[in-house]
């Protein structure tokens, strides 16, 4: 069977239509500000299995996005929101890498964190990936700085 040739300008319409639903889908995990800000049970399988996975002693992360308005109800301009999100300590592990917590010489009680905690890492740590939908981040093992329950409980606006 042959390829089907379309005009440039029918595959860039093609292209853009399908990038909007697949940020949409990234989009729904995020809930309203009233409570949680992501729920990372609201993610579609196959978001998840299109992330990037981490190798070697890596993990994959999710920057907190922090909430789009004040617990006075003010709400935050979209610029401001996107700089807290770049410069955020907080974040979800989505994926470990095989190797990370692997030698025991540098983690002797074991692994830090784990798939599913939220963790402070250095601000600017890691290498950002833009997604359909948001941001990604890879970090070493060792960039983790701490577990938290909550991520509000470090994070006020």
């Amino acid at each position: 069977m042959s390829d089907l040739t379309v005009p440039e300008h029918v595959a860039r319409k093609i292209s853009a239509v399908s990038e909007k639903e697949g940020s949409k889908k990234l989009e729904k995990a995020y809930v309203e500000p009233k409570e949680v800000v992501f729920d990372p049970s609201k993610l579609d399988k196959t978001v998840m299995e299109r992330l990037p996975q981490p190798t070697g002693w890596r993990l994959l992360i999710l920057p907190y996005r922090g909430a789009a308005k004040t617990k006075g109800d003010v709400y935050l301009p979209e610029e401001f929101v996107e700089r807290q999100s770049l410069a955020t300590v907080v974040a979800y592990v989505l994926a470990v890498g095989p190797d990370a917590y692997a030698d025991t010489n540098k983690f002797p009680a074991g692994p830090w964190c784990k798939k599913g905690d939220w963790v402070l890492i250095g601000r600017y740590a890691g290498a950002r990936f833009k997604l359909e939908g948001g941001e990604v981040r890879i970090i070493n093992d060792d960039e983790v700085i701490a577990t938290i329950g909550d991520p509000a409980d470090v994070m006020s606006v």
